[in-house]
């Protein structure tokens, strides 16, 4: 127990790392996902065909991958991040952080992306056709027609593909981040006795932003239920 009770700090600047990182990926990606959903669904072939090509491949790419391409091969076509170094307080955002928001928010807006999508086909056909009839344009019909109800209808897979961003999160401590997976490697390299304590603990960790998220999803889908 020593493990934890005496270095509290460094366990909850951990999950402040996490959270941090999913809190950020996720609004990222659920914006570039729309952007995807809405070109998946347009009337531009060129436009629907590659933003099918990009979810295709993405969602057939382990994460892992795309975190060593962002940390490793990137660098080497002159794509870096090295103009992020935030410092707030005792959190450090630099490099390795901003390559790691950008492999979670690509990777995860495709999958953001066929949940909309499941949704926007919930949504009667009529819908669209009656926007059109009054004037509204493609875009115009997407945002202010399909779109809010295709959100609401979406709401259960948009949750459980947040959560399990919310888990995918741990691949960053491979590649330089100390969020909460990273800072138990720590502890139980210098605390080989207690790996068990410390295993718990950040699986407690994990369980409560789990059931957090879990619980506003919840709520928000009774919020907008359709009778």
């Amino acid at each position: 127990m020593d493990a934890i009770t005496e270095n509290w700090d460094l366990y909850f600047r951990s999950f402040g790392y996490t959270v941090t990182l999913f809190v950020i990926a996720a609004v990222l990606s659920m914006l570039f996902g729309t952007l995807l959903c809405a070109l998946r669904v347009g009337p531009v072939a060129i436009m629907r065909a590659a933003a099918t090509t990009y979810v295709t491949l993405v969602r057939n790419t382990p994460l892992v991958v795309v975190f060593a391409f962002f940390s490793f091969a990137a660098p080497m076509f002159g794509l870096t991040f090295s103009f992020l170094d935030v410092h707030i307080g005792q959190f450090d955002f630099t490099e390795a952080f901003g390559a790691a928001v950008v492999s979670m928010t690509l990777y995860t807006s495709a999958f953001v992306c066929e949940a909309l999508r499941s949704g926007i086909n919930a949504v009667p056909l009529g819908q669209a056709e009656a926007a059109r009839a009054v004037g509204l344009t493609f875009g115009g019909t997407m945002t202010q027609v399909v779109l809010p109800q295709a959100i609401r209808a979406s709401v259960p897979p948009l949750a459980s593909v947040q959560i399990a961003m919310l888990k995918n999160t741990s691949v960053a401590a491979a590649f330089g981040i100390l969020e909460a997976v990273g800072q138990m490697r720590r502890f139980t390299n210098n605390f080989s006795s207690q790996r068990t304590e410390i295993f718990i603990f950040f699986a407690l960790g994990y369980v409560i932003l789990v059931l957090l998220l879990s619980f506003a999803a919840s709520r928000l889908e009774r919020k907008w239920r359709i009778a």
